[in-house]
C-alpha cells in the first residue's frame, strides 16, 4: 500500500468576539495574543474617529506604544459605494509599519481598510487584529484582500486576522444598506458552493467537505433570519456577523476562496470593471446568485425573497445598473477566473442564454 503523505496547513483566528460594547476587550485580547507592546492602528478618517481613537487611547493606557496611521479609504454614503482601495494604500501602511518598528497592527474600519491591514500584514509577515466596524462582506474573517488595479478589482492571498473583535453596538450604527449587502455577500455562498461541487465532478479539483459544509451552513442559518435582519436591531447584527466570520473561516479550511467565491463574485467583479461605482460588493453578489443558482436549478428564488426581505438589491433597476451591463457582466464573467471552473462554463453563455437568464428570474 501506498503511503499516506498528504498534509494541509489551515490558519485560523485565534481569539473571536463578538457581542455589545466589545471594544472594551482590546486590552485583554492583545495581552493574551502577545507579549509585544508596539502596535499600529490603521484605520480611515472616519473609522478612527468611530473607534480607532478610543482603541489608541486604552492601549496607551495600558502602556502600549500606540501609532494610527490614516489610510485614504473612501467613506461609504448613503447612496454612493466606495471603490476598492489599491496598493497605494497598503504601501502606506508598509511605510508606517517600518518607520515605527511596529510588531502587530490593528485594523479598524470596514471591508476596505480590513483588506488593506491585512495585505501589508501579509507582506511584512506580521500578524494583526481585526476590528471591523461595518459588516458590508466577510472579509474580516478572510484570508483574502479585494484590490482595485488598472482593470478593476482583483482578488489578493492575504493572511487570516490572529483575532476578530467585532462591537455589534458600532456596527449597528452603520448605514443599514451596508449590513444588507454582507449578508447578500454570505447568501451567494450557496452558488459559490455548487461552483465548486460542479468542478469537482468535472474538473477532479479538489474539494472539502469540511469548508463546503462550513460555508453553506453560514448561509442556511441567515436564510431563516431574514425577518430579524431587517429590523435592523443589534441582536440581528450580532446574528449576520458570526455567519460572516464563518463564512470567512470556511475559506482558511479550503485553503481558497471556493466556498465563498464562484461565477456570482465573477460577475460582480466584471461588474466592478465596467460599470463601477452602482453597487456594492455583497449587492452585485447577491444578485449574481440568484442567476447563478437558477442555471444550477436549485431554489433561486428562496435567494431573491430572502434578498428582498432585508431590503437588498434584486434586479438590475435596484443595483441602479443599465441592463446591457447586466448581459455584458454575464457574457465576460468567467474570463474574470478563467482557470477556475464555474456553472458559466470555459466559455461562457451565449448572447440569447444571457438575455432569457436575466430575464426568466427577473433580473432584467
Amino acid at each position: 500500500m501506498e503511503r499516506f503523505t498528504k498534509y494541509k496547513t489551515m490558519i485560523f483566528p485565534r481569539e473571536v468576539i463578538v457581542g455589545h460594547n466589545t471594544t472594551d476587550q482590546i486590552k485583554g485580547m492583545c495581552r493574551r495574543i502577545t507579549e509585544s507592546k508596539n502596535v499600529l492602528i490603521v484605520a480611515d478618517k472616519n473609522t478612527k474617529r468611530i473607534s480607532g481613537d478610543r482603541i489608541a487611547k486604552m492601549l496607551s493606557g495600558s502602556g502600549y506604544d500606540v501609532n494610527t496611521t490614516v489610510i485614504s479609504s473612501p467613506i461609504i454614503k448613503k447612496d454612493v459605494p466606495a471603490a476598492w482601495p489599491t496598493m497605494k494604500e497598503v504601501n502606506v501602511v508598509m511605510k508606517a509599519v517600518t518607520k515605527t518598528k511596529s510588531d502587530f497592527l490593528i485594523g479598524v474600519g470596514g471591508g476596505s481598510v480590513i483588506d488593506v491591514t491585512k495585505c501589508a500584514s501579509s507582506e511584512l509577515s506580521k500578524f494583526y487584529i481585526s476590528v471591523p466596524t461595518s459588516a458590508a462582506h466577510d472579509g474580516m474573517a478572510s484570508p483574502r484582500a479585494s484590490l482595485k488595479d488598472k482593470k478593476g478589482s482583483i482578488s489578493k492571498i492575504a493572511v487570516s486576522p490572529v483575532a476578530i473583535l467585532a462591537d455589534t453596538a458600532i456596527i449597528s450604527k452603520a448605514p443599514y444598506r451596508m449590513l444588507a449587502s454582507g449578508c447578500a455577500d454570505v447568501i451567494s455562498n450557496l452558488s459559490a458552493v455548487k461552483d465548486w461541487e460542479l468542478a469537482h465532478r468535472l474538473k477532479n479539483e479538489e474539494f472539502s467537505t469540511f469548508a463546503a459544509s462550513l460555508s453553506e451552513t453560514s448561509s442556511r442559518l441567515l436564510l431563516h433570519k431574514a425577518e430579524d435582519i431587517r429590523s435592523g436591531l443589534e441582536e440581528a447584527v450580532w446574528q449576520a456577523v458570526k455567519c460572516m466570520i464563518v463564512s470567512g473561516v470556511a475559506m482558511s479550511v479550503a485553503g481558497n476562496t471556493r466556498p465563498a467565491s464562484g461565477s456570482e463574485h465573477m460577475f460582480s467583479h466584471m461588474l466592478d470593471r465596467i460599470a463601477s461605482g452602482k453597487a456594492l460588493h455583497g449587492e452585485q453578489c447577491g444578485v449574481g446568485a440568484i442567476m447563478m443558482m437558477y442555471l444550477h436549478g436549485e431554489n433561486w428564488e428562496e435567494i431573491r425573497d430572502f434578498l428582498r426581505i432585508i431590503g437588498a438589491p434584486i434586479n438590475a433597476k435596484e443595483l441602479r445598473i443599465p441592463k446591457k451591463k447586466i448581459i455584458e457582466a454575464l457574457l465576460e464573467a468567467q474570463k474574470i477566473r478563467p482557470e477556475r471552473y464555474t456553472i458559466l462554463g470555459e466559455q461562457g453563455l451565449t448572447h440569447d442564454a444571457a438575455k432569457r437568464l436575466a430575464k426568466i428570474t427577473g433580473v432584467i
